[in-house]
């Protein structure tokens, strides 16, 4: 994805912007946004990255929580070239207050935890809104489900907030034409079992019924093996894993242990050796940056579909 002239094709396509005040819906909060924000800041790569890709680095002062666990590629490198990072994992609540920000956009364990210091009651008192990622609102709420629209909604609200309404419907109306070409060319058949891994050797952290590979599997042709858990990332036992049998696993690379070590691990471990997906060597390996929700989930669910059914 090059930011730069897709962004100016986006511009060209834009129409008014929406007057403010406007309201938007963030988990469980209705938040209302006077003006357009003119500092904005993100955190984490991905929630970044729907930043980027709506055109917005002239309405922000920096990003917050990418290089304490990922590293950019080329494309996110020149989309940001000019921010400065405010903080390299999560922020504290001085550094977002020292920013003077008037926009945060942040998730509950994308930049927030329930009970910390940085949440959106806590930076209400400095005139500092927070739009919450909608994948991690079930840490806070009850929720149906997960599904790719959930990121939609995100771009969408992002588009209101910031008067470039059409500009994510552009977007938007671009990835379901996306999503509905790799619907019809999945085959007839029953869901191939998939397991996504994440990290740690002793306990796995995976994607369970609330996180957005559940509902990129499901668009590729998968079932989520994990997806009566009902939490988004989470920590499982190993036990069900080998029980469930998957046929493909995901691996999600970021961090200090490689894609390719997080399989070897799972090659040479005996408790494994019997598992489908490790005894035909089926493993697909997403960035980070693409199993979690932002713009390369489309991407991604086409590159799931064609390691899955081989198309």
């Amino acid at each position: 994805m090059k930011y730069l002239p897709f962004v100016a094709v986006l511009l060209g396509l834009a129409g008014p912007a929406l007057a403010h005040p406007v309201t938007v819906q963030s988990c469980d909060r209705e938040v209302t946004f006077d003006a357009i924000p003119q500092r904005a800041a993100s955190n984490d790569v991905n929630l970044t990255e729907m930043m980027l890709v709506l055109g917005l680095t002239d309405r922000m002062v920096g990003y917050t929580g990418i290089s304490g666990w990922n590293k950019l590629d080329a494309d996110m490198r020149a989309g940001i070239a000019a921010l400065p990072e405010l903080s390299e994992k999560y922020p504290s609540k001085e550094v977002l207050i020292g920013a003077d920000l008037d926009f945060w956009f942040a998730g509950w364990n994308y930049g927030m935890r329930i009970g910390g210091e940085v949440t959106p009651e806590t930076l209400a008192p400095f005139g500092i809104p927070v739009y919450e990622l909608t994948e991690s609102c079930i840490h806070i709420m009850a929720r149906d489900g997960i599904a790719v629209d959930d990121m939609f909604t995100d771009i969408r609200n992002l588009g209101t907030i910031f008067g470039v309404a059409d500009r994510a419907e552009a977007l938007i109306t671009g990835w379901q034409s996306e999503l509905d070409a790799i619907a019809a060319t999945l085959p007839q058949q029953d869901p191939l079992r998939v397991f996504v891994y994440d990290s740690g050797e002793d306990t796995p952290f995976t994607a369970g019924r609330y996180a957005m590979p559940s509902a990129m599997i499901a668009a590729a042709g998968g079932r989520n093996i994990m997806e009566d858990v009902d939490s988004s990332w989470t920590r499982v036992a190993w036990e069900p894993v080998v029980e469930r049998d998957p046929q493909v696993i995901v691996i999600v690379n970021y961090g200090d242990v490689t894609a390719e070590q997080k399989m070897d691990f799972l090659r040479n471990t005996p408790a494994f050796a019997g598992i489908d997906a490790v005894v035909n060597n089926r493993f697909v390996v997403l960035d980070y940056v693409e199993a979690t929700p932002g713009p390369r989930n489309i991407r991604a669910i086409r590159t799931l579909a064609q390691a899955f059914h081989g198309q």
